[in-house]
C-alpha cells in the first residue's frame, strides 16, 4: 500500500556509546556484585563478568526511540499507528534498525451534500405519555398489607412452602415467610398461577412438573408443593397531586395537566436527541460510503484496541472485568476483537470523512475563536482555562475539534457548536 514505507537508520559512534553508558548506569543502580557495594561496580569489571552484550536489549529500547524520531524528522512523516521495527544488526559499534511506518492513507472525498437522508419526525402518543407516567408512579409505589381479599396478579404473597419429589422432601425446595411477587416468574411454571385466588391463612397443594430446561436431575419430574399464604401485599400507586409533583422536584406544578406537559416535554427531548443521533449517524454512513479509501489492517487493529480499552473501562466502573465479560458471553478475546472490526472501520471512515470535508471547505479556526471556545468550555465545567487546556491536550485540540464540528455542520446542515 502507498502509505506503508520502510526506512533504515543507524546509531553509532559517540551517540551509541552514550546510550550503552546510560544503560550500564541504570542497571548498575540495583546490581550487587561480589566485592563491591550495591550500585558501585566499575564498568570495566561489569563488562568482564557479564559482557557488553548484556546491555544490548535495554540499550536497543533507547536507540529505537532516538532512531524513530530521526526517521520521522528527516522524512517529514506523521504516522497514524506505532511502527513495526526490525533490528538488522547490533554490536559494540552500533545498531541498525528498519522502521515500517504507516501514514494516513489517501482519501478521495465523494458526494457529501444533498444525500437525501431524512430525519425522523418526533411525536409523543397518548399511550407513550400514559406509559411513562405509570413508570414514574410505579417507582414511588408503596407496598401495603392487603387486609382482605385474595392474591391477584401483581400482588406480593408472603408464603411458606415445601416441595416433594417421589414422596421425599425436595432439597432446597422449602421456604418460610418468602415474599413472592406474582408475575415475576421466579418459580417453575404453574406455581404462581396456583397461588392466585388464595386468601390469607389458606393452605393448598400444587401438583406441578419441572420444565424440560431445568437441571438434569429434576427436569420433567413431577413435584408437589404444600403452600400456605401468610400475608398479601399490594402496590399502591401515589396520587397525581401537588405533593407528589413536589416529591418529583416539580415545585411549580400543581395540576395533572401541567404534569402531562412536563412529562411530554421530557419524552420529546429524549426522542429528539435519539432522532438527531440517528440522523447524524445515517448521514455519516451515507457520505462515508462515497469515500474512496483503502484502510490498512494495522489502522483497524489500532482502533479496535482503542474501542476495547474504552469498553474495559466502562465495564470496570460496573465492577466487571473484560475477562469476566468474555467468560459470560462465551467469547475468546480474538472473537471479541474480530466483532469490533466493523465498528472500528466505521469510526475510521467517519473520521477521515469529516477531516476531508474540513479540508475541501477550507475550514479554518482563528486563535481568537479557539481562545473564546476554550474559555467557554472551561466556564461550563467550572475550571480555569489553562486547566481545561491541559486536560484536553492543548489549543491544537480545541482548534481540531472546532474544525470537525464545523465540517459536521456542513455535512448535516445543522449547527453543531
Amino acid at each position: 500500500m502507498k502509505n506503508v514505507q520502510k526506512f533504515e537508520t543507524e546509531i553509532k559512534g559517540e551517540e551509541w556509546s552514550k546510550i550503552l553508558d546510560n544503560t550500564f548506569k541504570k542497571r548498575n543502580k540495583d546490581l550487587k556484585v561480589d566485592g563491591f557495594r550495591k550500585g558501585k561496580c566499575p564498568k570495566d569489571i561489569y563488562l568482564q563478568r557479564f559482557g557488553i552484550e548484556s546491555l544490548f536489549m535495554d540499550a536497543s529500547d533507547a536507540a529505537l526511540q532516538s532512531g524513530y524520531k530521526k526517521v520521522l524528522e528527516e522524512n517529514d512523516l506523521t504516522p497514524v499507528v506505532e511502527p513495526a521495527v526490525d533490528i538488522k544488526s547490533i554490536s559494540k559499534d552500533g545498531i541498525k534498525m528498519e522502521f515500517t511506518v504507516i501514514t494516513r492513507p489517501e482519501v478521495k472525498l465523494g458526494k457529501y451534500k444533498d444525500l437525501g437522508v431524512k430525519k425522523e419526525k418526533v411525536s409523543v402518543s397518548k399511550e407513550e405519555l400514559e406509559k411513562e407516567e405509570a413508570r414514574i408512579a410505579s417507582r414511588y409505589a408503596e407496598m401495603v398489607v392487603k387486609e382482605n381479599g385474595e392474591v391477584l396478579e401483581g400482588n406480593t404473597a408472603v408464603i411458606d412452602f415445601k416441595g416433594f419429589v417421589d414422596g421425599k422432601e425436595l432439597d432446597g425446595g422449602t421456604g418460610e415467610d418468602y415474599p413472592l411477587e406474582i408475575g415475576s416468574h421466579s418459580f417453575i411454571p404453574g406455581f404462581e398461577e396456583g397461588i392466585v385466588g388464595m386468601k390469607v391463612g389458606e393452605e393448598k397443594e400444587l401438583d406441578l412438573m419441572f420444565p424440560d430446561d431445568y437441571t438434569e436431575a429434576l427436569k420433567g419430574k413431577k413435584v408437589k408443593f404444600q403452600v400456605k399464604v401468610k400475608e398479601i401485599k399490594e402496590r399502591v400507586l401515589p396520587e397525581f397531586n401537588k405533593e407528589f409533583f413536589e416529591d418529583l422536584g416539580y415545585k411549580d406544578i400543581s395540576t395533572k395537566e401541567e404534569f402531562d406537559k412536563e412529562v411530554k416535554k421530557a419524552i420529546t427531548d429524549k426522542k429528539t436527541a435519539e432522532a438527531n443521533e440517528k440522523y447524524y449517524d445515517d448521514v455519516i454512513v451515507a457520505a462515508s460510503n462515497n469515500l474512496e479509501v483503502e484502510i490498512n489492517k494495522e489502522i483497524i487493529d489500532d482502533e479496535v484496541k482503542r474501542i476495547s480499552e474504552r469498553m474495559a473501562k466502562s465495564l470496570q466502573q460496573q465492577g466487571i472485568s473484560l475477562e469476566m465479560y468474555l467468560q459470560f458471553s462465551g467469547k475468546t478475546k480474538e472473537d471479541f476483537e474480530k466483532d469490533l472490526e466493523p465498528e472500528a472501520t466505521k469510526n475510521i471512515k467517519a473520521r477521515y470523512l469529516i477531516e476531508e470535508i474540513a479540508k475541501a471547505e477550507k475550514i479554518e479556526v482563528s486563535d481568537k475563536e479557539a481562545e473564546e471556545h476554550a474559555q467557554k468550555e472551561a466556564d461550563k465545567y467550572g475550571i480555569d482555562k489553562d486547566e481545561f487546556l491541559t486536560y484536553i491536550g492543548g489549543m491544537d485540540v480545541v482548534k481540531y475539534d472546532l474544525r470537525m464540528k464545523r465540517a459536521m455542520s456542513i455535512l448535516t446542515g445543522e449547527e453543531m457548536e
